[in-house]
């Protein structure tokens, strides 16, 4: 089903932590947790072929598909054994997260020969006084958290297009970084593609390069690249975009095509804006998601649930970020176009619907310390496994929809649900309510109010252990926090990966033509 060419959603609806420990390559991730308020818009046609996995096969699986088939969604299965039949039948299971698009991100650079300088090279660099930019290719929030000193802020998708006004002599070097190695190598290649002058490169592991190599990282830049475009440039910049997109035999969609796609009842079309945040906030055509470019090619199954869609990419109407996205997108295996005319074409696609969820009252802080303080409710904390760690209501219990049945109290007292979102509660309140709890409420305002009301939390560093947080992969938030090891595993991994790509699935990319 994989691989006869038409579309497909193979869903995994395991916890973000139990999908980043072992999942199938062409997986996409939708916690059970989360079904009924993703679905919509990660598998928007209703009669798609879906195959749902878990662990075995019997768990959150047979659940969603219950889920699913109430919502209308007509031709789901569940993967007979999950994970561990398919490990069992000789199938690889892959480890971490956006595994496809960290695959393409190596099988590129081993394509394309993408010129790298490692961490020594540019403090080298950086010491002699060279003439060289260095972008990086993430965006905003991630640079900010931390990069490398005298980086700027240009997300991957931006630098065709706001490259060269940012960089005027031909013979500056451009040097793309990211925290690791997929959106350095991308962004390079990119501009290498676009046809750049200067002489590019990808820095070698990111600031987890610069990190492990003992050069200090910075914290806190709001270094970005510049709001408005330089017209100046964009003639130059278009003609480079219609090449790119000859080269890779990307094609053009008018309006009044792409409307008929939405309305064709047998196929999937994603309508997504690759323009910066700004932007987006300033207005999109209505039915649009917002996907950065840069992020749509890094994490495609952040967006896009059904394999073989239409990928209709809007950009500002200047005709360069969309060609330059549809570009990887035609090497990742995916059927991308431009559509012409950007966000100014007249094109009205439709939103993904709001799930029809069920009713949960709320209760205050105030009343639910008066109930604490009788002993005459549980509390069940809904938010991240982490989160509760840190500061969380005392005596209450960490939990999640995939297992909360089995946490019920068997007393018949009120249970209160602590979540940010309250749809997550709704959710769960669902499975709850099957399961004999009907009194159910959820905490107004959440962990937030219930400090505001002036009560106080409690941490438990250790409590949910490790092997309870099926919400969190450690190995690929480790790393952020400034562990070596993390770093070096990580790293390990991504470039390992291409070890465990057998030929049936290296044809789904298209890497190429390659000069």
């Amino acid at each position: 089903m994989l691989h006869d060419g038409g579309e497909m959603a193979l869903l995994d609806v395991r916890e973000a932590g139990q999908f980043g420990e072992s999942h199938l390559l062409f997986a996409t991730p939708l916690p059970y947790s989360r079904l009924e308020l993703d679905i919509g818009a990660l598998v928007p046609r209703k009669s798609v072929r879906i195959v749902l996995c878990d662990d075995d096969g019997r768990g959150a699986a047979e659940r969603a598909a219950r889920r699913l088939a109430a919502l209308g969604y007509a031709d789901v299965s569940v993967l007979a054994g999950g994970t561990a039949g398919c490990s069992a039948a000789g199938q690889a299971l892959f480890k971490g997260v956006n595994v496809p698009s960290k695959l393409f991100g190596e099988l590129v650079e081993h394509a394309y020969h993408t010129p790298r300088i490692t961490a020594q090279e540019l403090a080298r660099m950086k010491q002699a006084g060279e003439d060289f930019v260095l972008f990086d290719g993430r965006p905003l929030n991630e640079h900010h958290k931390m990069t490398i000193p005298g980086s700027t802020c240009c997300p991957n998708a931006e630098l065709p297009l706001r490259a060269p006004a940012m960089v005027r002599n031909p013979n500056t070097k451009i040097i793309v970084n990211c925290a690791g190695r997929t959106r350095s190598i991308l962004g390079a290649q990119t501009l290498i593609n676009f046809g750049v002058p200067n002489p590019v490169y990808a820095l070698e592991n990111g600031t987890q390069g610069w990190y492990l190599s003992d050069f200090q990282l910075e914290y806190g830049s709001t270094r970005k690249y510049p709001d408005a475009v330089d017209e100046s440039t964009l003639p130059a910049q278009q003609a480079a975009a219609i090449r790119l997109m000859e080269r890779f035999a990307v094609r053009s969609a008018s309006a009044k095509q792409a409307a008929s796609w939405l309305g064709d009842a047998k196929r999937t079309t994603y309508l997504c804006d690759v323009r910066t945040p700004e932007e987006f906030a300033q207005g999109s055509l209505r039915g649009a998601v917002h996907a950065p470019g840069g992020q749509l090619i890094q994490a495609t199954d952040q967006w896009v649930g059904v394999r073989n869609a239409r990928i209709a990419l809007i950009d500002g109407g200047e005709n360069v970020r969309a060609p330059a996205v549809a570009s990887w997108l035609k090497q990742l295996g995916c059927d991308a176009y431009v559509l012409e005319g950007g966000v100014r074409c007249r094109l009205t696609g439709m939103p993904a619907p709001a799930p029809a969820l069920p009713v949960l009252d709320a209760i205050s802080a105030t009343d639910l310390g008066r109930a604490l303080d009788a002993g005459a409710c549980t509390v069940l904390d809904l938010g991240s496994s982490t989160g509760y760690r840190k500061a969380h209501i005392p005596g209450s219990r960490w939990s999640t929809r995939a297992r909360i049945a089995a946490d019920a109290p068997e007393a018949r007292g009120l249970t209160v649900l602590v979540t940010d979102e309250a749809g997550i509660a709704r959710l769960a309140a669902m499975d709850l309510r099957e399961a004999g709890v009907t009194n159910v409420k959820l905490l107004e305002g959440g962990l937030a109010a219930w400090k505001k009301a002036g009560y106080g939390t409690e941490a438990s560093p250790k409590t949910p252990p490790d092997k309870e947080c099926i919400d969190y992969l450690f190995f690929v938030h480790d790393r952020h926090a400034g562990n070596r090891e993390a770093m070096r595993q990580y790293l390990a991994w991504e470039t390992g990966l291409i070890a465990q790509l057998d030929e049936q699935d290296r044809g789904v990319f298209r890497i190429g033509p390659v000069r």
